[in-house]
């Protein structure tokens, strides 16, 4: 799904994430960002020191295809949840 680089949306704050289904937002190719389907698994709520605040699972099958399902480097993605 392409993205509209125009919207502006909140930053959620670590408590008002939840597990369950998301979209991450990568530019992989041709320089356009795109939305990929990824699974929330868990979400540390008190994890200040590294800044690790959630597990992440890739669901979405073109971009396990293209990365082999790993997204090393990809912390400026943003995840977009509940909108």
């Amino acid at each position: 799904m392409s993205v509209n680089t125009d919207n502006k949306v909140k930053v959620a704050l670590r408590d008002e994430i939840k597990t369950g289904k998301a979209t991450l937002i990568c530019t992989l190719e041709n320089d356009l960002p795109k939305e990929y389907e990824i699974e929330i698994e868990k979400v540390y709520l008190n994890n200040n020191l590294d800044n690790k605040s959630m597990v992440i699972k890739i669901t979405d099958s073109e971009l396990l295809e293209k990365t082999g399902g790993i997204v090393q480097g990809m912390s400026g993605s943003p995840i977009m949840q509940n909108r």
